[in-house]
């Protein structure tokens, strides 16, 4: 039986669809991420009067030509920080800011935390050491999530286990999660590196690492 004209248009489309879904995603997050990144790297802009730089002589948007200039303007800045990081006296500098915005009230609760969880991903002295499984958030059920320390005092003593603190983030964005405290025979070492667990989860499981070969 030949199919009705509105069939065969809804399985062109639902064809079509599928095919341009993921150029059309990618497109709008490109779009949201130049947006969000715009409404802070436009303030670098601020010697510039708004009159030259917004629409509606000063009262209306940015013009997206003078938002791509901010944003290289911001990448040459961060470059900048980069280079003077490596050398002495950028360091200095750099634990002078950070010592500065330490001791500001509340703010620094909000830069200290933001700072750990970045040191922790970047790979730093503080960062996660072991990718694992654990049941979470009930058994049966099982969460990626990093090794960040081995409990040794007041937990390790109040539980009588050998207990590691495992952090379980959520996807797709891993800045934030759960602490949980899970003892050592309960967890399962996975293989994959701490940047391949974190590819994962912000893959929302997509990208997988590929199982390397037994010996």
């Amino acid at each position: 039986m030949r199919k009705s004209f509105f069939a065969r248009w809804r399985a062109s489309f639902a064809t079509g669809l599928a095919v341009m879904l993921p150029a059309i995603i990618s497109i709008a997050a490109l779009t949201w991420l130049f947006k969000t990144v715009s409404n802070l790297t436009d303030l670098l802009l601020f010697f510039l009067p708004k009159t030259v730089t917004h629409e509606n002589d000063g009262h209306g948007a940015m013009f997206w030509y003078w938002s791509v200039a901010a944003l290289v303007l911001a990448v040459i800045l961060i470059s900048t920080v980069g280079v003077l990081a490596r050398y002495y006296i950028g360091k200095r500098i750099i634990e002078w800011l950070d010592a500065l915005m330490m001791n500001v009230p509340l703010f620094n609760k909000f830069y200290g935390a933001i700072k750990q969880v970045n040191e922790a991903f970047s790979g730093d002295k503080n960062s996660f050491k072991t990718v694992v499984l654990v049941e979470f958030p009930r058994e049966g059920m099982y969460s990626v999530g990093f090794v960040t320390s081995e409990q040794r005092a007041e937990v390790q003593e109040k539980t009588s286990e050998k207990v590691v603190a495992v952090f379980i983030p959520t996807t797709p964005n891993p800045t934030s999660g759960f602490l949980v405290l899970v003892p050592e025979n309960k967890i399962t070492k996975l293989d994959m590196s701490v940047a391949d667990g974190v590819k994962y989860i912000v893959s929302l499981g997509s990208i997988a690492p590929e199982l390397p070969p037994k010996m």
